[in-house]
């Protein structure tokens, strides 16, 4: 118990970089879009980028920065992180596209195209909501790639199954059985309740509703005065973030807020199942969200978050009992300019080593709007 609770204490062994900058752009959310390893061993990495005036707070406020602007956007590292090939970037979607152009492009399913092995590594998905995540006319899109994410299938529209609003987070699970599980979050008419869940499906053709991660007593709301935007309101829970443990195990991070500009946390739920059924497991932390995860070479699983609080940055947590219990906080950087930034997406790149992409801005930046420039960054550690 002592040690879970020792203070919060800075990486030993950890080295940080820039993936991609622009001063002309806001780029951000890697966990809302993906970081792969593929079969040739190659890493791929998406966000979001748009165009941006940093002479202008409000352009860079997100009210005005995501609602159909922007595109999702890959780079690739062939050597582990080292460095990124700028040739490789590739539009994987333009925010612009209505749920109108993607019905109106073809088939509402992957029948012409045909069944994928989602075991292959070189299989991804990708997925979002137009015209915009969390709104209450939201619409999931999803594509996938057969080639590590050099190409892209066209997107299709998920089915709705009854619910109103419903928008893809990037974050898709392999069970043993080849079943792929992807995460979404719905929301009710007036924008203020949340719920995640799943959809799945066997061969990529057809995706169809798994479950709810949730209770089905609890409407996903946290209490809140309900003023303002609901992208700055209080939710309970949302982000959904799979993970399939060798042991068979499913766990799943989800975000808990109360302010996203700084009071948010990440909580743990497990699945026994597959995926049919959830249960609360533990709460990681006692702020920073969203969390993403991986599983260790050792068993062991880490936990990484942007951290809003001053002093801004990145931390993680590590458990060595399946995610029951959590270490205390180790961080990875805390040289931030603003609340402005994480959404990372972590990966074990070699046995003891992991690569964690996120959001970031810098307060030694020379441009500075709420912080410096949001751009694309990583941080190489050992996990403690």
């Amino acid at each position: 118990m002592i040690e879970r609770f020792r203070r919060p204490r800075l990486a030993a062994e950890v080295e940080h970089d820039i993936v991609y900058r622009n001063d002309g752009e806001f780029c951000g959310m890697p966990f809302l879009f993906g970081l792969w390893k593929t079969r040739d061993g190659s890493l791929l990495t998406a966000f979001r980028r748009a165009a941006v005036n940093y002479g202008n707070a409000d352009d860079i406020h997100h009210d005005n920065l995501m609602v159909s602007r922007g595109k999702v956007v890959s780079l690739r590292s062939f050597d582990n992180g080292s460095s990124w090939d700028k040739e490789s970037m590739n539009e994987v979607f333009d925010l612009a596209t209505s749920p109108e152009q993607i019905a109106d492009s073809g088939p509402a399913d992957y029948s012409g195209e045909g069944p994928v092995d989602f075991e292959d590594d070189d299989v991804l998905i990708a997925s979002g909501g137009v015209p915009a995540i969390f709104v209450p006319n939201s619409r999931p899109w999803l594509r996938i790639s057969t080639d590590g994410g050099r190409t892209w299938r066209r997107p299709i529209l998920l089915p709705m199954t009854g619910l109103g609003s419903l928008s893809g987070q990037g974050s898709a699970v392999v069970r043993p059985d080849g079943m792929c599980l992807v995460a979404l979050t719905s929301v009710t008419p007036d924008g203020w309740t949340r719920r995640p869940l799943l959809y799945a499906s066997p061969d990529g053709v057809q995706w169809n509703f798994l479950s709810f991660m949730t209770p089905i007593t609890d409407d996903g709301q946290a209490v809140s005065d309900k003023t303002g935007s609901p992208r700055f309101g209080a939710h309970r829970y949302f982000y959904p973030r799979p993970l399939a443990l060798r042991s068979g195990r499913l766990v799943a991070t989800l975000r808990c807020q109360r302010d996203p500009t700084g009071v948010l946390w990440t909580e743990l739920f497990e699945s026994m199942d597959g995926g049919r059924t959830w249960q609360f497991l533990s709460r990681v932390n006692d702020w920073g969200a969203p969390g993403d995860i991986c599983e260790l070479h050792d068993g062991r699983i880490v936990c990484v978050y942007g951290y809003r609080l001053p002093p801004y940055g990145v931390r993680y947590r590590v458990s060595d009992d399946g995610g029951r219990t959590w270490g205390s906080e180790v961080i990875l950087r805390d040289d931030g300019g603003s609340w402005d930034l994480g959404y990372p997406r972590v990966l074990e790149v070699a046995p003891g080593t992991c690569l964690a992409v996120y959001y970031f801005n810098r307060k030694d930046d020379p441009i500075q709007v709420n912080g410096g420039v949001r751009h694309i960054a990583q941080s190489v550690f050992t996990p403690e």
